[in-house]
């Protein structure tokens, strides 16, 4: 059967049961995933029309969804998401602000220097 990836329009062919496992051979995209599934909606609670399916965070990833039936439906090109690590990082940076202006360490010599000041030696006390 023909079917199409949902990232990237790529004809598949697949047979039923499509496994788990089973990646888009043009993009290497999940094929058993939520996007690819009849009952996808993104206008229902938990993007689903089944109402009997466990919620699924990443609509993108594959799961174990036991409803899981690949949409006929013509391929669409939906809007680029972000990057999950783009997301994380704009998550971090609200929560805790931006980046730091300066390098994240010290460089070599600044640290040696503290360290010797920290385990000077002190001075003998000056004789009057």
């Amino acid at each position: 059967m023909k079917l199409q990836c949902h990232r990237c329009g790529a004809a598949l062919e697949l047979a039923e049961p499509i496994g788990r496992e089973r990646t888009c051979d043009a993009c290497g995209a999940d094929v058993r995933c939520c996007i690819n599934c009849r009952h996808y909606d993104p206008r229902y609670s938990n993007a689903c029309t089944e109402t009997m399916a466990d919620p699924v965070l990443d609509k993108a990833r594959r799961n174990f969804c036991e409803y899981f039936y690949y949409s006929r439906a013509p391929f669409a090109a939906r809007a680029a998401a972000p990057a999950r690590a783009d997301e994380a990082r704009a998550k971090l940076e609200s929560l805790f602000g931006a980046k730091p202006a300066g390098p994240a360490r010290a460089p070599a010599d600044d640290a040696r220097a503290k360290l010797d000041q920290l385990f000077r030696k002190p001075e003998p006390p000056k004789e009057s």
